[in-house]
């Protein structure tokens, strides 16, 4: 008997992030993006449009929201400017996506228009 070979399929990489504080959240949160995102610090390489999976921590809440998405930037090791190193992930669009935007931008309420420096723009 010999076994049918499967293309190979990259599953998604899974990230876990714990921000601690609303500072933090601010800094990271990409509200320009159509599903919201947020960057997340990572010396690991990734490629634009890699698929990722991650299971996000918002400050005293226990809860580990679990979100997919896709890197739409990348912040290389050795970046100008002492820049930390990490990927942006765009949300998914589906229902875990958009609830994890909604409650992020609960949490900011008042400050997404701050010109306070960010990890991106």
């Amino acid at each position: 008997m010999s076994e049918i070979p499967r293309p190979h399929v990259a599953r998604p990489s899974v990230l876990s992030l714990n921000i601690s504080s609303k500072s933090a959240l601010f800094a990271a949160y990409m509200p320009f993006l159509a599903n919201g995102g947020i960057f997340v610090p990572t010396p690991k390489p990734y490629n634009l449009g890699d698929e990722v999976f991650m299971l996000l921590q918002l400050m005293d809440d226990p809860t580990k929201h679990p979100v997919a998405g896709s890197v739409v930037w990348v912040t290389p090791s050795g970046a100008q400017g002492g820049k930390t190193p990490g990927i942006g992930v765009h949300f998914s669009s589906d229902e875990s996506g958009l609830a994890l935007r909604h409650r992020i931008e609960q949490v900011l309420a008042g400050h997404l228009s701050s010109n306070r420096p960010t990890h991106t723009l």
